[in-house]
């Protein structure tokens, strides 16, 4: 009897590699992954291929990934491969691009219209405007803030006289 290729795609969580050493978390991996294959696919010869190793050891012994994405293949001898798993990306770019077209086209033609002719005179007046009021703000508080200043000298000078004789 002849069975067909199995192929499945799993997450692995990788988080208890946390647990042991720093120096061993790796390897740790490494075996986790392995019992998670022998685990979901019923089968005690195992294969890693060295993609999914180098994605295990890309940061160092003691840093390994939190999840790993796998595709476990089963063949018909009952060994295990376990690759990186790949997304396949499918035909939505047609679908995607036609319908967007169609919308920003409508979309285009309406707005520029109003905008344009709005902002070009609303603008300079506004920068013409706001040159012209900061001089003049400007101008009022150095005065205001000298009396401001005279006013407070005596305050707090009469304060502190009342405060000596107390």
């Amino acid at each position: 009897m002849s069975q067909e290729t199995v192929e499945r795609v799993y997450t692995i969580n990788l988080g208890k590699v946390l647990l042991s050493p720093n120096n061993q978390r790796a390897k740790r991996a490494i075996n986790m992954i392995r019992e998670f294959a022998i685990h979901h696919m019923k089968s005690e010869s195992v294969k890693i291929e060295e993609e999914v190793s180098h994605l295990v050891w890309a940061r160092g012994i003691r840093h390994p990934p939190r999840k790993i994405r796998v595709k476990l293949t089963k063949d018909d001898d009952g060994t295990v491969l376990i690759s990186k798993y790949q997304e396949e990306k499918p035909k939505k770019e047609e679908a995607v691009e036609k319908k967007p077209k169609q919308q920003k086209t409508e979309k285009t033609e309406e707005k520029p219209e109003e905008p344009i002719l709005a902002k070009p005179e609303s603008v300079p007046e506004k920068k013409l405007e706001t040159k012209e009021e900061p001089k003049a703000k400007q101008e009022k508080p150095k005065k205001e803030q000298k009396s401001e200043k005279k006013s407070e000298e005596k305050t707090k000078t009469k304060s502190n006289v009342k405060r000596k004789k107390k």
